[in-house]
């Protein structure tokens, strides 16, 4: 997309914010109803996509790095491990340092119960994401090893079918959904009634969030020996969908063509790292749900957990992590087997974690999609060279 596309799609989301908001705090019933509805519709059209993107972009990227593949896919899931443990363990010791210090709040009354939708239209995905993705390496890793030429040239064009898709379809509905999806938010309460009680873990989790951006990205740009701001500086309109989308995945197709503006990436090495990282990279919810455990220990159980437990606790959460769905909530959602077990918390604690957690999944989301280009920084230092020798 041009710079003035990228400059509209950001002013498109912002608006769709504000827009959502107002509708959401001034709505009755029925008129909820539609929207959920139209959100719902929006929500189905996106997730159908993803794993189509997935399969369309990773397929081909790895046929295009022929001897580096393999190597490639074992670097990005290293990396995708590497910072999501790095988070959480950044999280744990600041959580040590910080929250004795808080006068933390607990969870108020019950939020205003959204209506039931018009009606429901159910696009269910050709495949998972998961399933797309297996698919994906499987397929481009088999297509280097025979060296079937019909086959890449056949991702290659499938590739371009996918792109226009992302641009003529996915890309023009998010501010909609943007829109629908804070209208909601406000209308049960989710941002004015419990923005209030959590604003300060919030609001040091964010800070979390910009840090770990930060070291991520010097490292990136050291290992690449370029300007890591060279390729955050197109990533505003990425940072805003996920806000609004609150998921790494439907967030995907803007992700994509922030990454791809930026001279500073390789175009193969950008179509494998960006759609592998929504879906195996997770580290800004990582940091937020570390951070956020311990929270929640102290407010329901008087004691933040052992530094034994945590460690625990975080090296078993990075794993999870990889394996997490990058929609909503995914990463809370896949670890809830050892908040109950490494943790010890009962079904109170769980649904008070689900919900402080939900209040910031969006920002934890744009961390996550952010970091992505990091990464891809690392491995376009890593790759490139050898890439270029080869070819």
């Amino acid at each position: 997309m041009s710079k003035e596309k990228k400059d509209n799609l950001i002013l498109k989301l912002i608006v769709g914010v504000i827009i959502g908001l107002i509708i959401g705090l001034f709505s009755n019933e029925p008129v909820i109803g539609v929207i959920q509805t139209i959100k719902f519709i929006l929500g189905q059209i996106i997730s159908f996509t993803v794993p189509l993107i997935i399969l369309g972009f990773i397929a081909p990227a790895i046929t295009k790095m022929k001897a580096n593949a393999s190597k490639m896919l074992v670097a990005m899931l290293i990396l995708a491990y590497l910072s999501s443990l790095g988070a959480a363990i950044f999280s744990m010791l600041s959580g040590y340092m910080i929250i004795p210090m808080l006068n933390i709040l607990t969870v108020v009354d019950g939020l205003k119960t959204l209506p039931p939708m018009i009606f429901k239209l159910n696009i269910p995905p050709v495949l998972s994401v998961m399933s797309a993705l297996v698919l994906a390496l499987f397929l481009g890793l088999a297509i280097v090893w025979t060296d079937s030429k019909k086959l890449e040239a056949a991702l290659d064009e499938f590739n371009n079918v996918i792109l226009s898709i992302v641009y003529k379809i996915i890309i023009p509905i998010l501010p909609f959904f943007i829109t629908t999806t804070f209208a909601t938010l406000a209308y049960e309460g989710s941002i004015t009634k419990q923005l209030p009680i959590f604003l300060k873990v919030v609001v040091i989790v964010l800070v979390g969030h910009f840090i770990w951006l930060s070291i991520l990205y010097t490292i990136g740009g050291a290992v690449s020996k370029q300007n890591p701001l060279n390729l955050l500086k197109f990533y505003g309109p990425a940072y805003l969908t996920a806000v609004g989308t609150m998921s790494s995945a439907a967030t995907l197709p803007v992700a994509l063509s922030c990454a791809k503006k930026s001279k500073s990436l390789d175009d193969d090495i950008a179509n494998f790292a960006i759609p592998l990282g929504a879906t195996v990279h997770l580290c800004g919810s990582v940091l937020t749900e570390v951070f956020f455990v311990m929270t929640v220990s102290q407010v329901l159980y008087g004691t933040l957990p052992s530094v034994g437990t945590m460690v625990l606790f975080v090296v078993l959460l990075g794993i999870f992590a990889i394996g997490a769905p990058g929609v909503p909530g995914g990463t809370v959602m896949a670890s809830l087997g050892i908040i109950s077990s490494v943790l010890g918390f009962d079904d109170t604690g769980i649904a008070l974690m689900l919900t402080i957690f939900a209040l910031q999944d969006s920002f934890g989301t744009a961390c996550n999609v952010v970091g992505d280009g990091a990464l891809a920084l690392i491995l376009n230092g890593i790759f490139k060279k050898d890439k270029s020798l080869q070819n």
